[in-house]
């Protein structure tokens, strides 16, 4: 055979190279990759069958590279997990392949879809979901599917313990609490323990300041917050260590002036709280303001205490009081007038008698009631009784005088009152029976016819 011609078996046409060369070209092109290339012609006869059949071979394996960059692209590049090759024209290997393909997709594809659904769920905040691992499973797929399972356990466990804990902590109030560290290793173990530090340092913390608070609530300010703190708790605690500084240095200076005041009598102490504000600096100025009213209206009792114990009844509390200082303040001015009423009463009423040489003079004093009625009352008594007796003095001295010896003083009299009494008593008998005797002794003289023995005879009587 010549090499210009070939001969294929079972024909009676011989083809020429020519006729052979496209399928060559076509084939070259094939084995570099090139699938779009086609046998573009051939001679009638088998060449054209092979040809068709070339042709159609290309097809399929086009179609197949096609879609296998095509669902490599929306794999790849879209993330589209769904996408699989479509079933060519082919059947046999062609159809095998696909399949293959396909299935390899699945076996790649569903574990990674379902750990994605469940780190999706996870980062939703849902750690119910796992991936069913098949036992059919094998290798990567079935390591990838227990590790994602295993760090959704592993975050479950975390945020149980690290929920309780807060819970505990934030919640109910319940200090002390410790997340278990049971199962936990890594990064887990680490951010557990970390929890269970915060939930050590806070429980301390808060204790110790609640330790100080309920000392402050029981009046005991001995107490300080002592606890390591940082950040804004440290400005907690040094926040309640100055509010315990402030009502100490307060209570302190509230009970030397109260101690001043109240216990030794030392008026016009100032309480002197530096560095306070708010209520402190209020309740320590009404401290103040309540120690100098105090104070003034005291000093003003005492002075017109003093002044009445003096003898000065012209003294008044003018000081503005309220309450019961108001009404002490009425109770002393109406006590100073009372005095003074009594005491104008009183001076008149001696004035009259004692030097007027009035008589009968009665102390009037309204209003009082008590031991300056009993006094008003024993005034009058004394000015009625001393009229009495001084006016019957006078009328038996005065009944002497007219020569009537017949009166003697009848009022009751006591001490030297009654000491006078007598002596009058008694002068007027004496005087009643020398002019008894005057008279007989002047009826003899008449009788005999002698003179009186008015120059001769002595006034004392036997």
């Amino acid at each position: 055979m010549s090499p210009a011609n070939v001969e294929l078996a079972g024909t009676e046409r011989t083809y020429t190279e020519s006729d052979l060369v496209p399928f060559l070209e076509t084939l070259i092109t094939w084995r570099d990759g090139d699938f779009r290339r086609r046998v573009s012609h051939a001679p009638a006869g088998i060449l054209s069958e092979i040809r068709l059949l070339l042709n159609e071979v290309a097809d399929r394996r086009e179609h197949l590279a096609n879609e296998l960059a095509r669902v490599r692209r929306e794999v790849v590049k879209e993330g589209r997990f769904t996408e699989r090759l479509s079933p060519g024209p082919g059947v046999g290997a062609w159809a095998e392949s696909v399949g293959s393909v396909n299935d390899l997709i699945d076996a790649i594809v569903t574990p990674v879809s379902g750990a994605a659904d469940v780190i999706d769920a996870v980062a939703k905040g849902d750690l119910s979901r796992r991936i069913d691992v098949d036992r059919a499973a094998r290798g990567e797929v079935r390591r990838l599917g227990k590790a994602i399972n295993g760090m959704v356990d592993q975050l479950s466990l975390f945020t149980s313990e690290v929920t309780r804990v807060t819970r505990d902590l934030g919640t109910e109030g319940r200090l002390g609490g410790r997340a278990n560290l049971r199962g936990m290793s890594g990064s887990w173990r680490d951010l557990t323990e970390a929890v269970n530090t915060m939930s050590d340092r806070v429980s301390a913390q808060v204790r110790d300041i609640a330790e100080v608070t309920t000392a402050v609530a029981r009046g005991d300010l001995s107490r300080k917050v002592t606890v390591d703190a940082v950040g804004e708790m440290l400005e907690l605690k040094h926040t309640v260590n100055t509010m315990v500084d402030q009502l100490s240095a307060f209570a302190e200076e509230v009970t030397r002036v109260a101690r001043e005041v109240g216990t030794e009598g030392k008026l016009g102490g100032q309480a002197q709280v530096r560095g306070v504000s708010g209520t402190w600096k209020d309740l320590t100025d009404n401290v103040n303001f309540m120690a100098n009213n105090l104070t003034s209206q005291v000093r003003q009792i005492a002075v017109v205490s003093t002044a009445v114990a003096k003898g000065d009844l012209s003294r008044k509390i003018t000081v503005d009081a309220q309450g019961e200082i108001l009404e002490l303040k009425e109770t002393l001015n109406t006590m100073v007038d009372q005095l003074s009423a009594f005491a104008d009463e009183v001076t008149r009423v001696a004035r009259e008698v004692g030097t007027e040489g009035k008589l009968g003079g009665r102390a009037e004093v309204k209003g009082v009631s008590g031991v300056w009625k009993d006094l008003t009352d024993n005034v009058n008594s004394m000015a009625r009784n001393l009229t009495y007796q001084v006016r019957n003095i006078a009328q038996v001295t005065t009944a002497v005088a007219n020569g009537d010896f017949t009166r003697k003083i009848d009022v009751d009299a006591q001490g030297e009152m009654l000491e006078l009494k007598s002596t009058m008593n008694t002068m007027v008998d004496q005087l009643s029976s020398f002019a008894s005797a005057a008279r007989r002794r002047c009826a003899a003289c008449r009788a005999t016819g002698r003179t009186s023995p008015t120059t001769s005879t002595s006034w004392r009587t036997t």
